[in-house]
């Protein structure tokens, strides 16, 4: 798998309409019929003998899950999707939902789905004075995104840095990008959510959760600022807009992205690196996170990813993009690359770049599917010496020079950190980085089993001090949703006796529960790691 294909693959109200006029023929009897029926992309059900099916079955990101459900629907409103889940709950079929595809585990493939809700053509952005927020529908791309709000507002989401990953599952389980230490988080944003949800009866039917809702409605809207897809039910809308913003002017309900950035990349060559300016590598650039990640920091706005490349590669490379409005820009960029490199001994290969916002931000290039895994962890203070030498060993040993994998630190913290831990429904609010480890392949015909065993090695050992995985601790704070790991519940793997949920959640576990409960009682929508309902 090339570092292109694992970037790719990374990186989660009513029935208010656009607003557009219907046709005078609507005022007919006949033409009030035909308004009452929901316009089809496809047909009722996609099945593998239709042409079409190969293509639906097979646009998740991850090659290594292909599913075979009995059909997939193709839904454009959301009163297909009330009908499409109607159906499956009708027949006893499992429910699995695509938006963008860029799911890591096989949450959607499992060959126990039986009916797929594709949700790709859902793709509107656009202002709904009735709320005084934006409406983005879940199939819509997160540079699709980017690109309507900036151009007709000048606004945008604090969301991912990865542009063609759908808005579905990313805002739902806490979205972060290259706006969020500045901006904070997507879920810091989302006002409200239409979701189509199934009660004991087995009806299907879609509700409207807000931030001013009260009762179980707003327990359902905190659900989703964090709780993960696949949980409660099929979100067919998300509302967005910042919570501390005031008046009707659309053009001031968000965030407003800088006009341009500089984007960089500073290299390291393996050649040029012992064991010792490696870890004085590693260890500068988590020093840094922790002193320059306060709310209001100089370099809030910087977004930046140190790629721990196994020797493989042949290079350690920072990249990544910096706020360059106002006159001190690449002065605190070349300070900022000089600090982490500082007493390393190798001089890096720079390169930067000042681009437009947009442009560095929004241009979807959507890669082939891939064979990947991933894992994850956030990081409260920096790798210890003993973390840092257990990287050393596996980036460099016998398996880092044969095996594709990588570990990334990924940059957090600033403003995301100043949400209290109970406001949504992310947990980790005081962390200053991300860990996001990697491997992959690209022939179909690999089974991957070196590759998986390194990266399963790498992790135990990473977290060898709490039990193998990243427990909540001085260090440590559990896990990210969005970087789904299925081992995590697999006891013969995850031999902490910190459970799963205890590393995605936190406290928050019970809570979600209980939303669970009052919401999907008959647990229509489950997969591995979904929210389990009380017992």
């Amino acid at each position: 798998m090339t570092r292109r294909g694992v970037l790719a693959s990374t990186a989660a109200l009513g029935a208010t309409a656009v607003g557009l006029s219907a046709p005078a023929a609507a005022a007919t009897p006949a033409g009030r019929a035909a308004a009452a029926a929901p316009a089809r992309s496809g047909p009722a059900a996609i099945g593998p003998d239709d042409t079409r099916y190969p293509s639906l079955t097979r646009r998740g990101t991850n090659a290594r899950f292909v599913g075979r459900p009995d059909y997939v629907r193709v839904a454009d409103t959301t009163e297909q999707v009330v009908e499409a889940v109607q159906q499956a709950v009708r027949e006893g079929r499992r429910i699995a939902v695509r938006s963008g595809g860029h799911c890591f585990e096989s949450f959607v493939d499992d060959p126990s789905v039986k009916a797929l809700i594709d949700l790709s053509p859902m793709t509107a952005v656009h202002y709904d004075a009735s709320r005084r927020a934006f409406a983005v529908e879940p199939g819509a791309l997160l540079g699709q995104v980017y690109r309507r709000l900036f151009t007709e507002w000048g606004v945008a989401i604090p969301a991912g840095a990865t542009a063609e990953v759908g808005v579905g599952g990313h805002v739902l389980g806490g979205g972060y990008g290259a706006l969020s230490r500045r901006h904070g988080l997507s879920v810091d944003h989302l006002y409200g959510v239409e979701v189509v949800v199934v009660d004991a009866a087995g009806k299907a039917s879609s509700v409207v959760a807000t931030r001013d809702s009260s009762g179980p409605l707003r327990e359902l809207w905190w659900a989703h600022t964090g709780g993960g897809g696949g949980n409660f039910g099929v979100v067919t809308r998300y509302w967005f807009r910042d919570p501390a913003a005031t008046g009707s002017d659309p053009a001031h309900l968000l965030p407003r992205p800088p006009a341009s950035v500089l984007t960089f990349t500073a290299s390291w060559s393996w050649k040029d690196l012992d064991e010792a300016s490696f870890a004085r590598l590693v260890r500068d650039h988590g020093t840094w996170y922790e002193n320059n990640s306060a709310p209001g920091s100089p370099y809030a706005g910087l977004f930046s990813v140190l790629m721990l490349n196994t020797r493989k590669y042949g290079t350690v490379d920072l990249v990544g993009q910096l706020d360059s409005t106002g006159s001190g820009a690449r002065r605190l960029l070349d300070d900022y690359v000089a600090a982490v490199g500082r007493g390393v001994g190798a001089r890096p290969t720079v390169k930067r770049e000042e681009r437009p916002w947009l442009e560095a931000n929004a241009n979807v290039t959507e890669s082939a599917p891939s064979f990947f895994k991933a894992k994850s962890g956030y990081l409260r203070k920096r790798f210890t010496g003993r973390q840092i030498a257990v990287l050393h060993e596996h980036l460099t040993g016998k398996a880092g020079g044969e095996l594709p994998g990588s570990l990334w630190l990924v940059s957090y913290g600033g403003k995301v950190n100043t949400v209290p831990a109970d406001a949504t429904a992310v947990a980790q609010r005081d962390s200053v980085l991300k860990a996001v480890y990697l491997t992959g392949w690209e022939d179909p015909k690999h089974d991957g089993k070196a590759e998986l065993a390194w990266l399963r090695d790498l992790y135990k050992a990473v977290y060898a001090d709490s039990g193998g995985v990243p427990a909540p601790g001085t260090n440590s704070d559990g896990c990210f949703i969005n970087y789904p790991d299925a081992e995590l519940a697999d006891p013969a793997v995850n031999t902490s006796g910190t459970p799963w949920h205890a590393l995605y959640y936190k406290g928050h576990y019970a809570r979600l529960q209980r939303v669970k409960a009052h919401w999907d009682p008959r647990n229509e929508f489950r997969h591995a790691l979904s929210v389990r309902p009380p017992r």
